[in-house]
Order: C-alpha cells, then structure tokens, then sequence
C-alpha cells in the first residue's frame, strides 16, 4: 500500500501522545493513518491523523528533537479546520477537553469561526465560511474596525 503525502502538511510534538491522537479523533474526528512506536521508550515517534482529508503529523516530545508547547511556554503556529457544522465542531471539542480561547463569533472576512486550545497545548480555529467576501471588501471592513 503506497501513502500519499500532500504538497504541505503540519508536524508537531506533544506530551502523550496516545491521549493526542484519542482525543483529536473525539474532538475533530480524526482518522488515525498510523502509528510508529519507539521500541525502547514506548513513545509515539511519529503518528500520521487526517481531519476532513487534511494530513497532520505527530509524535511525542523528544527534547532532542521537537519540543511541545509546554516546554516552550506557548506555540508558534495554530491550526484552523473548516467545518460544514462550526457549531456543533465548536461543541464537540470543548466536550472532549479544549479551553475556549475565543467564542465562537461572526468575523468581518465571512467566517463564522471560535479558538480553542487542546489539553496538549495547541490552538485550533474552527472555522465555517458564511459570507463571500473579497479581499477589498475585508480590507474595507478591517479599516472600519480598525478607526474603532
């Protein structure tokens, strides 16, 4: 069986990484491509998930290597998923554990999308598109916002 890659896919580490994957596929109905186990320690060495076809990758925290937000007193990057249903995505995943950064709200660029943090530490925008808006327009309106 060949696995297919896409042009641009998301690796990053957390602290237990088994609980991660459980709990990306009860928030964000994850599907688990596979796992690697590190023969020695037992860690997730690496981990491939898909959200609504989009791949990411995972492992557990190797300080060596990669390091989880915890160990780096925040995160760099967040991710976004778009969902059909950013509601009842919004609900499901602070159900399954995520911290509301953000509630869920309509935004001047035509989404309708919310912040939450996951119990590994990083940050996921859920997001669900409402309005077409051109880039004019959303300039427009974030000048708008901005003389606020």
């Amino acid at each position: 069986m060949s696995i297919e890659y896409p042009a641009l896919a998301p690796a990053f580490a957390v602290r237990n990484a088994a609980d991660a994957i459980e709990f990306y596929k009860k928030a964000f109905g994850a599907m688990e491509r596979y796992r690697l186990i590190d023969p020695d320690s037992g860690r997730i060495g690496h981990a491939e998930l898909t959200v609504n076809g989009a791949l990411f990758m995972l492992s557990d925290e190797y300080p060596e290597f990669n390091k989880a937000p915890d160990t780096l007193g925040g995160v760099s990057a967040k991710f976004m998923i778009s969902c059909a249903d950013v509601d009842a995505a919004f609900q499901r995943a602070i159900e399954a554990g995520a911290t509301v950064i953000f509630p869920l709200n309509t935004q001047f660029y035509g989404h309708r999308d919310g912040r939450v943090r996951d119990p590994f530490g990083h940050e996921w925008l859920l997001s669900q598109k409402v309005e077409e808006v051109s880039p004019e327009e959303m300039q427009r309106r974030w000048n708008e916002m901005a003389k606020k």
